[in-house]
């Protein structure tokens, strides 16, 4: 957490307050994790966009090469249009109110960098294609995995297949496809089922404004839950009936992540 659908969630609250605007300048106190930010005061936010887990703030000044402030929300930051005693970040706009960073575990992270220079930042420099992309191809998708013979879930987890899908949805749409979290021989079909399910998993998770579990780690910018965490399936739902064939959901740990998945509809082939 934050995955694709929440952070998508948060670069829809938060363009409306930032693109246009010319930043002030990035108060914070840990210049380790949040790096080069004094190269974004006085630049326009031309655009907010996003790759899998990362927010991109593409940054402008007239007569200077472009910037990308990148941002990881790690596994409990957001933004929030209030500052919380969680704040770690304010960002002063010259023309607006503050935007706030809040961070309780402190694991975000801002760098400003060039654009496409990401050779710091490796799993964003090799991100496969975005699911609700055309890039994101079924053809694509059925070459990959036959090349590979990795447990699929972990390889959902790493990025290089498809960008965004974290622990969450993965295991949904593990789910949704009828495939077990650790098989790591899937047959075209099964693929198929699979492509399929990322694409509506995280269609409908982003507008349902994410998933906000019972710890309250997210939240939207206004304060708003997600609503998607209603129509899981099997995350965070172990000892609860299937609501496919009411067998119990079972909770195991899968190359150190937690993964629930149902015994009886999940089977390894």
């Amino acid at each position: 957490m934050p995955e694709l659908p929440e952070v998508e969630t948060t670069r829809l609250k938060i363009e409306p307050h930032l693109k246009g605007r010319r930043l002030a300048h990035l108060e914070h106190a840990a210049s380790l994790r949040y790096q080069d930010t004094h190269l974004a005061a006085g630049r326009t936010v031309a655009r907010l966009s996003r790759r899998g887990k990362y927010l991109l703030l593409e940054l402008e000044d007239p007569g200077e090469d472009p910037l990308h402030l990148v941002i990881h929300l790690g596994m409990t930051g957001g933004f929030r249009f209030q500052a919380t005693p969680h704040t770690r970040v304010t960002l002063h706009l010259e023309d607006a109110g503050p935007l706030y960073f809040q961070d309780s575990r402190r694991f975000g992270k801002m760098v400003v960098v060039r654009p496409g220079e990401y050779t710091g930042m490796p799993t964003l420099a090799a991100m496969g294609p975005e699911p609700l992309s055309d890039d994101f191809s079924e053809t694509g998708f059925v070459k990959a995995v036959a090349a590979g013979s990795k447990m699929i879930k972990p390889w959902l987890l790493s990025q290089a297949p498809v960008a965004g899908v974290g622990n969450i949805y993965a295991d949904e749409s593990l789910w949704a496809a009828k495939i077990h979290p650790a098989q790591t021989r899937l047959k075209p079909a099964e693929v198929k089922r699979l492509y399929a399910a990322i694409r509506e998993v995280m269609g409908a998770a982003v507008l349902a404004g994410g998933s906000t579990l019972a710890d309250g780690s997210y939240q939207q910018p206004d304060g708003l839950d997600g609503l998607f965490q209603a129509r899981h399936n099997v995350y965070d739902r172990a000892g609860k009936p299937c609501n496919r064939c009411g067998t119990l959901i079972v909770k195991t740990v899968l190359a150190q992540r937690g993964t629930h998945f149902c015994p009886h509809c999940q089977v390894i082939r």
